[in-house]
């Protein structure tokens, strides 16, 4: 595509050369430049774009585009590269935009749903992709977890976040479409939708699920996160909303959408028989996550009792309350990290009756720190022995993280600390007995941990059974 047809709709002044330019690609990496690619100076939390120009020009950037005012001796040292620079409202919007555009728009082609809350997102999407593949509709899958198509996670190039930035995002699809993709179901995060990264995605169905504590920080408060998820509305063609959530009901209360509910014994108008529900996954959360999948099932189209038939197939992703036991020890490893979740988690495996239950966590570093004593309240509720550990402290020091989850607790004394993770689980695990079990909360299916600056190999699935061999050993 020219630079002049990619910019025709768009606001923008243009300086240096843009005549017979050509476009294939666009990025806000400069190691990502290749021939043809188009460079986005866009300014982020911890680095700003601009910075990043000669470098982009140096490795031959197509096109360069800023959003801000620059000084005219930058201005003209970037031009006399013969360059375009292109000056656009704002290099967020853009970014999707022009990825977009230059993927041809592969959302149009699909019927995309889009899936927000604090908790629940990645297995909702995968209960959605398990519900629809029972009607031989091809899913694609994309959140946390990384990208699967009909279960099978696909390799592909993606950063690390819960909703890819729209350079890979829009790619991404069109590889998903070329492949007989039809329908995706995608993780929409509170940061993933104030950046932008959904903007030119056209999006059938939006999810509500629920709003906790997360994230506050990174948006600057309870408030600007509630309107991060708010845009969601704006990019939806219709809603599924959380009945039994006052937050995501005030949030569209106003919407001139059409809206559909769902709760634990609703979903999408619904009110099936209990003999159609059961069996599923451990825990009431998992009820929620399973009926508002099956509400977007039946607004697509699909038969009810049908889809309710299918919840006997319906299995959790990697990481949510996944088990693994030995010798009558019962270990869940499960990725809550806010207080509902956690919260969520251990009434799931309390119903399950154990004689002792054993809880390891921690709480993410340079993060929501309101959340920590919160945290440790709930552990210490449900839980006969706590046991705190690191979770990703990153530039904190992992003992002032675990000092403000013991705020918390009434008996601060009877906590166990172990800071290393693998020390932790280890520990826990060699001090449960035969139907006891131990949850393991906090990174799911991660295989790293951030310490400072480094990220450290650590698989909390991994350690668990690792732990459980060990134990078996020494028994024999």
């Amino acid at each position: 595509m020219h630079l002049i047809e990619l910019l025709k709709d768009w606001p923008c002044t243009i300086q240096g050369n843009w005549r017979n330019v050509t476009i294939d690609s666009v990025t806000e990496h400069p190691k990502r430049l290749q021939k043809n690619c188009l460079f986005i100076a866009r300014k982020g939390a911890h680095h700003d774009g601009i910075e990043s120009i000669e470098e982009a020009l140096e490795r031959g950037a197509a096109a360069i585009v800023i959003d801000r005012s620059v000084s005219e001796s930058d201005l003209s040292k970037w031009s006399q590269s013969g360059t375009a620079i292109v000056t656009v409202p704002d290099c967020k919007r853009f970014l999707s935009y022009s990825s977009a555009q230059l993927s041809g728009n592969p959302s149009e082609e699909l019927t995309i749903i889009a899936v927000t809350g604090t908790n629940g997102k990645t297995t909702v999407t995968h209960f959605i992709g398990q519900l629809l593949a029972q009607f031989g509709i091809k899913t694609a899958v994309l959140g946390t977890t990384g990208c699967y198509i009909d279960g099978e996670k696909i390799e592909e190039e993606l950063p690390p976040l819960t909703t890819p930035t729209a350079e890979y995002l829009h790619p991404l699809l069109r590889k998903c479409r070329d492949r007989g993709v039809t329908h995706v179901a995608l993780e929409a995060s509170s940061l993933g939708l104030e950046m932008e990264r959904l903007a030119h995605c056209r999006i059938s169905v939006g999810v509500f699920l629920n709003i906790g504590t997360d994230h506050f920080e990174e948006h600057g408060g309870r408030e600007n996160y509630i309107a991060a998820k708010k845009k969601l509305c704006s990019l939806s063609e219709q809603l599924i909303v959380n009945c039994e959530d006052n937050e995501c009901m005030g949030m569209v209360k106003d919407i001139e959408l059409p809206i559909h509910l769902f709760g634990r014994s609703v979903a999408g108008g619904c009110m099936p028989s209990e003999e159609l529900i059961e069996p599923l996954p451990p825990g009431e959360h998992n009820r929620l996550n399973a009926m508002a999948a099956a509400s977007v099932v039946k607004l697509l189209g699909f038969p009810e009792r049908e889809i309710f038939t299918a919840f006997q197939f319906l299995k959790l992703p990697e990481g949510r309350m996944q088990l693994v036991e030995q010798e009558g020890r019962r270990v869940f490893i499960d990725y809550a990290h806010t207080p509902d979740a956690l919260s969520a988690a251990l009434q799931a495996v309390k119903s399950l009756n154990p004689r002792q239950l054993i809880c390891v966590f921690g709480c993410g570093g340079d993060r929501d720190k309101e959340k920590r004593p919160e945290m440790g309240k709930i552990a210490e509720d449900y839980c006969d022995t706590v046991v705190l550990t690191s979770d990703n402290p990153r530039s904190e020091h992992p003992l002032t993280i675990i000092q403000q989850i013991l705020k918390g607790t009434a008996d601060p004394a009877s906590v166990r600390i172990v800071l290393d993770r693998k020390r932790a689980i280890h520990q826990a695990i060699a001090a449960s007995k035969p139907d006891d079990i131990v949850l393991i909360a906090g990174k799911g299916h991660e295989t790293s941990q951030i310490i400072g600056t480094k990220e450290l190999r650590m698989s909390d699935i991994a350690e668990a059974m690792t732990a459980l061999h060990q134990l078996e050993t020494l028994m024999e």
